[in-house]
């Protein structure tokens, strides 16, 4: 298919191409979707530039024009999601010369993004609403991720022989696809695939709750999920708990502050998280972490001052 494309031929027809042939069917569809939305932007800044035009000063131009948009991040993502496609244009003799090199990555001022997220206190005064019946619910599930910190899409696909209650841990090896058909896919990266340890409270209930299940049907999947529905739940039991709203990834970082702030290291509470590095711990718990440090200036300070 790309065979046929001449340097005369639009960029963004290229780019769809592309797409098909070396993305349609490797990767997942949520980041097939980024891809497909990169090409809708093309269509709209640049729907008549020709291959063999594509300049460095063309390019810039596509930067900027996108950044007017986005913030400084994601026209990075729209650079990358581009870059594959141009070098492989240049190895082909569609373009003469890279003209993403020395590209400059420009973007709106990030807007302050806050982590909606519970004290221990608030937690316990959530939990003590919810309704634990001797049948699956909604409730049970908000259990689970508030103790494991699992994200949406790995708590929906996990089945009862994920659990080894008499090691105490869980196993998360997949995803549900509750945006799209339903089904299993892989985890977010290779460190999402991982065993969480969980507490004898947490075994004792559901290893009772469990029993008699389909062991490798999915414990909370019947019909259509939508993370807005169990949102709602959740935000009724803040609302009686007279605590903050928060979703249910509000949940997962409430998991990680809680761990944070009891002493866990950053690199178990990654692992945990199934965070593909410690960079993505730090960079999103920035403020518990500088909190932290400052309860470790008035720790080491005190040590020292009674020192002779």
């Amino acid at each position: 298919m790309l065979n046929e494309i001449k340097k005369s031929d639009l960029f963004c027809e290229y780019y769809a191409k592309w797409i098909v042939v070396y993305k349609k069917g490797a990767i997942r569809k949520v980041t097939m979707d980024k891809y497909l939305m990169t090409f809708n932007w093309l269509e709209k800044l640049i729907p008549n530039l020709k291959i063999c035009d594509l300049t460095r000063i063309a390019y810039q131009q596509l930067l900027n024009d996108y950044a007017s948009y986005h913030e400084r991040q994601t026209t990075m993502d729209f650079h990358h999601q581009l870059k594959g496609a141009i070098l492989d244009a240049v190895d082909e003799g569609l373009i003469d010369r890279d003209p993403t090199r020395k590209a400059i990555i420009k973007g709106k001022p990030p807007k302050e993004k806050k982590l909606k997220y519970l004290n221990q206190f608030e937690l316990h005064t959530l939990l003590t609403t919810l309704e634990l019946k001797s049948e699956v619910n909604w409730d049970w599930f908000i259990l689970l991720v508030a103790k494991t910190g699992m994200r949406f899409s790995e708590a929906l696909a996990l089945t009862p022989k994920d659990f080894d209650f008499s090691h105490q841990t869980l196993s998360i090896s997949r995803t549900w696809d509750y945006k799209g058909e339903g089904g299993y896919l892989p985890t977010k990266n290779k460190s999402s695939a991982r065993k969480i340890q969980i507490d004898w409270q947490t075994v004792i209930k559901f290893s009772e709750l469990l029993k008699g299940l389909p062991e490798d049907k999915p414990i909370f999947v019947k019909e259509n999920v939508y993370n807005s529905t169990v949102n709602d739940i959740l935000a009724r039991h803040c609302k009686k708990a007279k605590v903050p709203v928060i979703s249910i990834h509000g949940l997962r970082h409430t998991h990680a502050s809680i761990l944070l702030f009891a002493g866990v290291s950053i690199a178990s509470v990654a692992r945990r998280l199934g965070h593909a590095s410690m960079t993505t711990t730090q960079r999103t718990y920035l403020h518990i972490i500088q909190e932290l440090e400052n309860k470790d200036v008035d720790l080491v300070m005190r040590s020292l001052s009674v020192l002779a």
